[in-house]
């Protein structure tokens, strides 16, 4: 009888030890005594190299930070798919959710709904509504990236002809704020230039080869190509190097120096607009941080974002800077 109960009894030590051990996917102690944040983290597709820059960056903030990170995201570009991830980790109850949206309205009913449950939340890249968040991590403002866009696009073209838009989809929130802004910009100081279409290319350089290929064939005049998102770049300039109107037909946008730097130096992509994106992941981790343990709360106007520095704030947007142009002159300089 003795032994039999030595034996439930160590049984019983067993499987406490087991079920008490610490996993990825929920917070573990921490060196301080505490428990450690986890922080979830989701682009709008994880296939684009863009947002696999952007979760580089997060994983050396949470490495600095000391926080648990999980990654996830829809394969392709999903509203549905993020909804069904975030109601994941609302289950899970994880500390922090930062998350880029593909669609401003329909993620913003679960994100209010993991507020409710005592999650904090932030977006970053683009935006939800602004009450399902706390703060936006804004990689620049869309008025300041609108401009060097058209500018950009005006100078290529003398200021005068016509030009198309390949965007991600019409439904990202990011984007149509910039074509918005674009539009602003194209009325206020280029009344000769004229935007003749604008086609998404579901974040998919294939598509935005074709559809490229497309415009080029509807509008012999066409003069240039501005691609504001990071696949659609290489896709417009694919197209138009197959269509031999290298140089006749423009091509300029919003991606990596990476994924642009043959078409540039070969003078395909006279021009690549973007930001330092590894940073933005890296700034959307720090602000998570800073947000969970209070020292990030409404109405700041700056916050230490680790090795960063000093960040500045406008209202509840968190702006890493202005973006800056790759050019065939400067691109060697860059490795992202």
């Amino acid at each position: 009888m003795r032994k039999l109960f030595l034996l439930i009894t160590t049984l019983g030590l067993i499987m406490a030890t087991g079920c008490n051990k610490p996993s990825e996917s929920t917070n573990t102690a921490g060196s301080g005594g505490g428990k450690k944040l986890t922080i979830a983290f989701m682009p709008k597709s994880k296939g684009n190299q863009y947002f696999i820059t952007c979760k580089n960056g997060a994983v050396k903030a949470a490495a600095d930070l000391g926080i648990d990170l999980l990654f996830d995201g829809p394969t392709n570009t999903d509203p549905a798919k993020q909804n069904e991830i975030v109601e994941n980790w609302i289950t899970l109850g994880v500390d922090v959710i930062a998350v880029a949206c593909e669609n401003k309205e329909g993620i913003s009913t679960a994100l209010r709904k993991a507020q409710a449950k005592g999650i904090k939340v932030i977006t970053f890249d683009s935006d939800s509504m602004p009450d399902a968040r706390s703060f936006f991590v804004n990689q620049a403002t869309a008025t300041g990236i609108a401009n060097v866009l058209m500018d950009t696009a005006a100078q290529l073209c003398g200021g005068e002809g016509e030009f198309a838009i390949i965007t991600a989809t019409l439904t990202a929130n990011n984007m149509n704020e910039w074509r918005k802004n674009i539009d602003l910009r194209l009325k206020e100081k280029y009344p000769k230039m004229k935007l003749v279409e604008t086609k998404p290319c579901d974040d998919q350089k294939d598509k935005a080869q074709q559809e490229t290929a497309n415009l080029l064939g509807a509008y012999p005049n066409l003069k240039c190509v501005m691609a504001i998102c990071s696949p659609a770049v290489p896709g417009a300039a694919e197209a138009v190097k197959q269509a031999g109107k290298v140089g006749k037909v423009k091509v300029l946008g919003l991606g990596l120096p990476s994924e642009n730097r043959a078409y540039v130096k070969d003078g395909v992509t006279q021009a690549v607009i973007l930001w330092k994106v590894e940073d933005l992941g890296y700034l959307t981790i720090a602000a998570a941080t800073a947000l969970a343990k209070g020292e990030l709360k409404p109405g700041a106007t700056t916050f230490k974002a680790g090795k960063l520095g000093e960040i500045q704030l406008q209202g509840s947007d968190i702006v890493l800077g202005q973006p800056f142009v790759f050019t065939k002159e400067n691109i060697d300089q860059f490795d992202f």
